[in-house]
């Protein structure tokens, strides 16, 4: 029989895996920490009652509930959450964001009955619309660039170094990241959907795919789906602080250029001591259009 160690790990194996403190939340298991989260979240913090302005946010344990990972593991239900809200709305508050959150979950549900009724369809590359008008590609080393944050495209890399260092990533950041290999590099959806899989906290199969899928136009929306990184970046990393954080070698960068360091001069590369193809990648495609 294994011993206890082979199964959980020694102290020193543990410690590698130490929570990165760039993270979000530390994301304890269980059904405690799921309460204490949605206690924290909406009563002691009142973070509710600003949700709608503040769940597009980037960095830090507040901007939105991060409830999904307890949700995913049946930690915590969507009818609990429901019931708090309901609770929060008859003594404090109901507003925009009381009602976002809650849309929020019937979002989370609909892909349930979505994958209920389509089954295995969903999981096709033309999904549940069966288009055959996208040229999809396959492109292993553009891929992996995508999957490793060194597509030289500083808003996707933090986003894709954030996920790979600690299971989690901003819902703003995951349309972005899906929408650029989906989108813009038009690699097939799917193999970023599985890798999303293989890394989030709080992955469910219903929601991961379904949004997925909804980026690159073969799901529920067959419009246009297409996100503009570059606007995307400015719009809310203004400052490029989130991108700073997790691309630390673009610190020194101004923010106007943090978000496309491909425009500064070989003189402001020396400058801000960072050299495309060096040390930060030069991108993998042009977005500049």
């Amino acid at each position: 029989l294994p011993a206890v160690s082979d199964l959980v790990g020694t102290a020193d194996a543990n410690a590698d895996r130490a929570p990165d403190d760039r993270g979000v939340l530390p994301f304890d298991g269980g059904e405690t920490a799921a309460l204490d989260r949605v206690e924290s979240y909406i009563w002691a913090g009142d973070h509710l009652r600003e949700y709608k302005e503040t769940r597009n946010g980037l960095l830090g344990a507040d901007y939105s509930s991060k409830f999904s990972p307890w949700l995913n593991e049946g930690c915590l239900s969507s009818r609990y959450v429901k019931a708090e809200v309901d609770r929060y709305e008859a003594r404090r508050v109901e507003n925009d964001s009381t009602y976002w959150l809650v849309f929020e979950l019937r979002w989370r549900d609909f892909f349930q009955f979505q994958f209920a009724k389509h089954g295995s369809d969903c999981f096709h590359r033309e999904g549940i619309r069966e288009r055959t008008d996208i040229d999809w590609r396959r492109d292993d080393a553009k891929f992996e660039r995508w999957a490793a944050g060194k597509t030289g495209i500083p808003f996707v890399d933090a986003n894709m170094r954030e996920l790979n260092a600690t299971g989690y990533m901003s819902n703003r950041g995951r349309q972005n990241a899906a929408s650029f290999l989906a989108n813009d590099l038009r690699l097939d959806w799917r193999r970023g959907a599985a890798y999303f899989e293989t890394r989030l906290v709080d992955y469910d199969p219903a929601s991961n795919y379904g949004n997925w899928a909804y980026i690159a136009g073969v799901g529920n929306d067959s419009r246009d789906r297409s996100f503009d990184v570059r606007w995307q970046a400015n719009r809310y990393d203004e400052d490029a602080e989130y991108v700073k954080t997790w691309l630390p070698e673009l610190d020194a960068v101004p923010a106007e250029y943090a978000h496309e360091p491909w425009k500064l001069s070989e003189a402001e590369q020396a400058s801000y001591g960072v050299e495309l193809g060096v040390d930060y990648p030069e991108p993998i495609v042009d977005i500049s259009d």
